[in-house]
């Protein structure tokens, strides 16, 4: 892989880096805002409807659970990054030979080749 493609796959990672922070950050704050009550604004210490508690406790279930899954992105990017530090970006680290560049544009932090990534899988 020439030196400019590898610049282009560590611009692309560090956008999706800042994204998916950026995300991840917004997650937070919409999964830890506070329900009813004072804290809320409210002028009581109880939340109007239980209905209302259910939707919100289902709500923030949902959103920790994308939340989940930023961190493991924000984590695979920063991996990928120090591979290319370490000059060993785009070699499956199971097999060790050159993952695809059509497979490293749609999954610029893959750490295998696609024919490693379905036995990891299985």
């Amino acid at each position: 892989m020439t030196r400019k493609e590898i610049d282009a796959f560590r611009d692309q990672l560090t956008v999706m880096l800042r994204r998916v922070d950026e995300e991840r950050n917004r997650l937070k704050e919409e999964a830890l805002q506070p329900v009813g009550g004072e804290a809320s604004g409210g002028t009581s210490n109880m939340p109007t409807h239980p209905s209302d508690l259910g939707n919100r406790a289902y709500e923030e279930e949902v959103a920790l659970g994308v939340l989940e899954n930023e961190e493991f992105l924000i984590q695979e990017i920063n991996e990928a990054l120090a591979r290319i530090e370490r000059g060993e970006f785009g070699v499956c680290e199971a097999c060790r030979k050159s993952i695809r560049k059509e497979r490293l544009k749609a999954v610029p932090y893959a750490r295998y080749c696609l024919e490693c990534a379905k036995v990891q899988k299985s």
